[in-house]
């Protein structure tokens, strides 16, 4: 065994301990359900195959950011609980949503020893993208004013699906170019390639929220008369809200990733 083998040995070591204290602090600090975190292990190590540390590093920020954003004023995000599908703890499912195009886009680069820029850029995308989308959720349901429906401009609570507030979009804006100035220290990107993230991050939440609006599933309580994204609400079955929905928010949550990286591949080649 050659000193460059081992050299590689080592690293795959360091970034597999890595993955692990993360994840596992992602549960500990109740980021992650034990599932979560088990899903941060397979999303970290393929990211890690194709885009080695500096993916990794990419990859921290979104998850480290938030994390730490979610925590920001928790108890007054506490009523919104009552609205959405699922808890403040990410589950398997939640973090494949949000990490699964990035994983996909380096295991690709993987397997086929691609070091095509165009494909760099895209998989930085995905992940501005899904920080782009999560810091607008996160600071955006704070604002003090009623959010309006992207496509009606109808006022609605916080927290609903669909929905836009001057407060969430900046949140956005700054999610995308976190990731477009972290991606551009970690890969040596151009100013060019920095704003295509930039961009195309921002585009991701607008597809996102665009999504949440039409195609998202959306339930309105018997009992309350709540829109909410949970099936059983005051412990009766709620009506389906819109007729010709039929994905929930995980699936949103993909689909618009997905959509805004491929966008920006089109662009790029």
């Amino acid at each position: 065994m050659g000193p460059l083998t081992k050299m590689r040995d080592v690293e795959l070591m360091i970034a597999i301990f890595f993955i692990l204290v993360i994840s596992i602090t992602g549960w500990k600090l109740k980021s992650l359900t034990l599932g979560g975190a088990m899903g941060a292990i397979v999303v970290g190590l393929s990211i890690y195959v194709g885009y080695s540390f500096q993916g990794l590093l990419l990859l921290g920020g979104f998850f480290g950011s938030s994390s730490l954003l979610s925590k920001v004023q928790s108890a007054k995000k506490s009523n919104l609980l009552d609205l959405l599908e699922k808890g403040d703890r990410r589950d398997m499912i939640q973090v494949m949503a949000n990490g699964g195009v990035p994983a996909i886009l380096s295991i690709f680069a993987a397997i086929n020893g691609i070091s095509d820029q165009a494909l760099l850029v895209v998989f930085c995308i995905s992940i501005a993208a899904a920080n782009a989308d999560t810091w607008a959720s996160e600071i955006g349901t704070l604002s003090k004013q009623k959010p309006r429906l992207l496509l009606t401009l109808k006022k609605v609570e916080r927290g609903t699906s669909g929905a836009v507030s001057s407060l969430g979009t900046c949140a956005a804006i700054a999610g995308a170019a976190f990731i477009s100035l972290a991606a551009s220290f970690l890969f040596s990107l151009s100013l060019t390639e920095l704003l295509y993230i930039l961009a195309f991050g921002f585009i991701g939440n607008l597809i996102d929220t665009l999504l949440g609006q039409t195609i998202q599933n959306k339930y309105k309580c018997s009992n309350c008369g709540k829109v909410t994204e949970k099936q059983v609400h005051c412990s009766k079955r709620s009506k389906k809200h819109a007729k010709y929905s039929f994905l929930n928010n995980d699936a949103v949550n993909f689909f618009s990733i997905a959509i805004s990286t491929i966008l920006g591949w089109i662009i790029l080649s």
